[in-house]
């Protein structure tokens, strides 16, 4: 069982920035991917960013309406994935929900093995 712990969100003005955090804790070992989604009212969750947890591969991907402004880092010894978010814009607004997956094509894929609770992010014009 792997527990995902967000932070980090709150009210924020157009193009102000942002940082997300999310702690796992438990059988780490199983999550190689770590990412963010997002759900605003009345829409589907959608994938934010990912980013995976090979030493030697760092990959990470991102959606397009992100790319660009937010970016994704871990940091495998503290079992913590960062979402940078800059130049915000209202259309951000959403609960932002850290992921956990096998691999990163499955977390892109919203195949997720574990979800945090999530966190308000609030841009205003």
């Amino acid at each position: 069982q792997v527990r995902l712990a967000e932070s980090g969100g709150g009210l924020v003005q157009a193009g102000d920035s942002l940082r997300l955090s999310c702690t796992a804790s438990g059988r780490t070992a199983y999550s190689n991917a770590m990412g963010w989604f997002r759900q605003a009212p009345g829409k589907e969750r959608e994938f934010v960013a990912a980013v995976s947890s090979h030493r030697w591969n760092f990959g990470t991907k991102y959606a397009d309406s992100v790319a660009g402004r937010f970016t994704i880092s871990r940091d495998n010894a503290k079992n913590t994935v960062l979402l940078e978010m800059n130049t915000l814009k209202p259309e951000d607004t959403a609960t932002y929900y850290c992921a956990a997956s096998a691999n990163i094509q499955a977390l892109m894929a919203a195949r997720v093995d574990y979800w945090g609770r999530g966190t308000q992010v609030t841009v205003s014009s």
